[in-house]
C-alpha cells in the first residue's frame, strides 16, 4: 500500500497502536474517528485491524450489512500423481507440508499460501484450494463513519490475511483511522505498514514505558512517523514524559485518570460521544499530525497547533 502522503491524494491513514493491551487504544481510535466526523470534509473511515479481539463495534455501534469471507490458498495433494520426491517439503519454509512414510501430508493451519510447493512439484500433483480463515464485516455508524472490522476464525494461528483484507478497503479520498492490534509482533506490524502516521497510546507507568519503547522501535523500523497520547495521566510516574522529551517524541494529548471517563467507557461510549468538550482536543490531534507530516491534507485544516493538548480535569 502506498502511503497517502506519498501519492498526493490528500487523505491520511493514521494507525492507533499500543505496546500492550489495556492502555485505551480502541477508545482513542474510535473517539478520534467520531471527533473528525464533525470537521473532516472528505469523510472518515475506521478499520478495526485488531482481528483477534475486535471490539471497536462496541463503541461505535455500526450497522453492518455486509460480510466478506477471507480465504487463503492452501495445497491439496493428488496422491495418485505424487511420487513422494520431497521437493515440496524442501521448499516450504513453514513446515506446512511433509513427506511421511512415502506419503505427502499437508498441514493447512501452518500454510502461508505462498504457492512454493505447487511451483516446485515436477509432477503437477499439488493444486491450491481456498480455505476460510476469517471474515470482514462492513457498514456505517450513526455518525457517518465507514466501518470495517476483521475477525479471524477461532484457532487460526495467522491473522495477517484477515488484516490485509481489512486494509484493502482503505479509500484514498477519506481520512482513515486504523485500530491496530496491541503489542509489537507481526499482527501490529502488518496493521501499521503503509500508514502515514502512528499514534502510540501509553500510560505513565514503568510497564507503560517499557512497552512504549518497544512500540517506538517498531515504528522506527517500519519507517512510520509517530507521536504519543498519554492515557490515565496523573497516575504512575514521570518516566514516560522524560522518555518522550529525551527522544523528542511529540506528546499529542493527555487523557486524565478520571472516574467519569472510565464509567463512560464501561457504558460503551467514546470520549467524543460522552464529553463534547473532548471533540476539539481530538481534532487538534489530527491537526498536529497533519502539521508534523505535512502534505496536501494541510489545506483542509486551519487554526494554531499547540505543542500538546489536554482537557482540564473535572472536579
Amino acid at each position: 500500500m502506498t502511503p497517502h502522503g506519498a501519492d498526493n491524494t490528500g487523505a491520511l491513514t493514521i494507525s492507533v497502536a499500543a505496546g500492550k493491551g489495556g492502555t485505551g487504544k480502541t477508545l482513542v481510535a474510535t473517539s478520534l474517528a467520531v471527533a473528525l466526523t464533525r470537521d473532516a470534509p472528505p469523510g472518515v473511515e475506521l478499520l478495526d485491524c485488531d482481528v483477534e479481539e475486535p471490539n471497536a463495534d462496541i463503541l461505535l455501534r455500526p450497522h453492518c450489512n455486509h460480510r466478506e469471507p477471507v480465504h487463503v490458498m492452501v495445497p491439496q495433494v493428488n496422491q495418485t500423481l505424487c511420487t513422494s520426491c520431497g521437493r515440496c517439503a524442501e521448499a516450504c519454509q513453514f513446515s506446512a507440508i511433509a513427506v511421511i512414510r512415502q506419503a505427502v501430508i499437508a498441514f493447512p493451519e501452518l500454510c502461508c499460501g505462498c504457492g512454493a510447493c505447487s511451483f516446485v512439484c515436477p509432477e503437477d500433483a499439488i493444486s491450491e484450494v481456498a480455505r476460510s480463515v476469517g471474515v470482514v464485516d462492513s457498514g456505517v455508524t450513526a455518525d457517518g463513519i465507514r466501518f470495517y472490522q476483521g475477525r479471524v476464525n477461532v484457532g487460526e494461528q495467522r491473522s495477517a490475511p484477515v488484516t490485509k483484507a481489512v486494509k484493502r478497503h482503505i479509500h484514498d479520498e477519506l481520512v482513515t483511522i486504523i485500530d491496530a492490534p496491541p503489542g509489537t509482533a507481526c499482527p501490529m506490524q502488518e496493521a501499521l505498514d503503509g500508514s502515514d502516521y502512528c499514534v502510540l497510546v501509553t500510560e505513565p507507568t514503568p510497564f507503560g514505558l517499557s512497552d512504549l519503547r518497544a512500540a517506538v522501535d517498531t515504528c522506527r523500523q517500519l519507517g512510520v512517523p509517530y507521536g504519543v497520547i498519554i492515557n490515565r495521566d496523573g497516575v504512575g510516574d514521570a518516566g514516560v514524559e522524560a522518555y518522550c522529551a529525551d527522544q523528542r517524541i511529540p506528546v499529542l494529548l493527555r487523557i486524565p485518570q478520571e472516574r467519569v471517563i472510565a464509567e463512560a467507557y464501561s457504558r460503551g461510549e467514546t470520549l467524543a460521544h460522552a464529553f463534547p468538550e473532548w471533540v476539539a482536543p481530538l481534532q487538534d490531534v489530527f491537526a498536529r499530525v497533519r502539521d508534523l507530516i505535512g502534505g496536501p491534507a494541510a489545506a483542509r485544516w486551519r487554526g494554531p497547533i499547540e505543542p500538546s493538548t489536554s482537557v482540564q480535569r473535572r472536579r
